[in-house]
């Protein structure tokens, strides 16, 4: 179940709450399976913080392959220049060829460690605006309900 899910099954648990006599803006919930809708938030936190650490992991694995290539293209270039050694305007064009084939393979890693990193950067973004909201309506919920428990206390007669 998704922090969403348990979210929604919080809202329509107050939603289906029957109102406190001659108190209509309170409400009795079933306490025990609004633990359990808390409960099962808190365990499905952790999913969602392991969730992000695959996107990070995959990130890595991106940047590694990429740099991985790279490397193979240098070696590549670094070995076919070698090899064409004899004449002068051979090597000439084998060093040009060389370099723009390692400028190439550069641009490549870092066009996409550039687009790995903004995937991440909104991936986080978007697992910390879901959280905040989350940890909003949370914290609307339990003022809501402090402010209820609060009436109540208030409304009992002092012995």
């Amino acid at each position: 179940m998704s922090i969403e899910e348990i979210l929604d099954d919080m809202d329509e648990l107050l939603d289906k709450a029957s109102s406190v006599p001659f108190a209509a803006h309170k409400s009795v919930i079933d306490g025990e399976r609004f633990r359990e809708l808390i409960n099962d938030a808190r365990l499905n936190v952790p999913q969602e913080i392991k969730h992000a650490k695959m996107v990070e992991f995959d990130r890595d694995r991106i940047i590694k392959e990429a740099e991985a290539r790279a490397e193979k293209l240098i070696h590549q270039a670094e070995e076919r220049a070698k090899a064409i050694v004899e004449e002068e305007a051979i090597v000439k064009e084998a060093k040009k060829r060389a370099l723009e084939a390692v400028t190439k393979a550069k641009q490549e890693s870092d066009a996409i460690r550039a687009a790995t990193d903004e995937y991440v950067k909104g991936r986080f973004q978007e697992v910390e605006n879901y959280f905040s909201q989350g940890l909003k309506d949370v914290q609307s919920r339990k003022a809501k309900f402090n402010q209820l428990t609060q009436k109540k206390t208030d409304k009992k007669p002092k012995k």
